[in-house]
């Protein structure tokens, strides 16, 4: 029983650790590479690369707030958060599958936009997508950990709740 317990803590702090680990390693290339605002055609005008500095949060919410508002709701509360969830899913151990995984992948990303915003006081997005009207804002990998994690989450509920009718 420790020893299942023990692997599990092991792989949940691996896979935030992963997610972590690839959002700040292409964080470091893009800041030590590229020049604020290239536009760099990965796949055509469908993907570019093109680094940004935001200040805010998502789409840069919250970018214009007082400095003590921005240190509260963009560091703060989101430690405070981050390890309460860690801590849940540490000490959760009825969760699925599915609900695990996808909270380490927010947990993870959300890990990697507060280190950026603690470490050098904005979180550095650079990745963009276009196809046909539909465009994103500009983002990161660890904004793709929490999209990512989000649609596990949702799926894992999906399947389950076709399961149960």
């Amino acid at each position: 029983m420790m020893l299942k317990k023990f692997i599990r803590t092991v792989l949940i702090l691996m896979i935030v650790g992963v997610n972590i680990g690839c959002d700040q390693v292409s964080k470091n290339i893009v800041r030590k590479n590229v020049y604020f605002y290239d536009n760099i055609q990965l796949l055509g005008k469908h993907l570019t690369l093109t680094k940004v500095e935001n200040s805010g949060a998502f789409l840069s919410l919250g970018a214009t707030l007082p400095d003590f508002a921005k240190t509260l709701f963009l560091l703060t509360l989101p430690v405070i958060a981050l390890i309460l969830g860690l801590v849940f899913l540490l000490f959760k151990s009825d969760l699925s599958n599915q609900k695990l995984v996808g909270l380490c992948f927010i947990i993870g990303g959300g890990i990697g936009n507060l280190f950026d915003r603690w470490q050098y006081g904005s979180v550095t997005d650079f990745l963009h997508i276009q196809v046909g009207i539909f465009q994103t804002g500009i983002f990161n990998l660890a904004d793709v950990s929490i999209i990512v994690g989000a649609f596990i989450i949702l799926s894992g509920s999906l399947i389950q709740r076709k399961a149960l009718s």
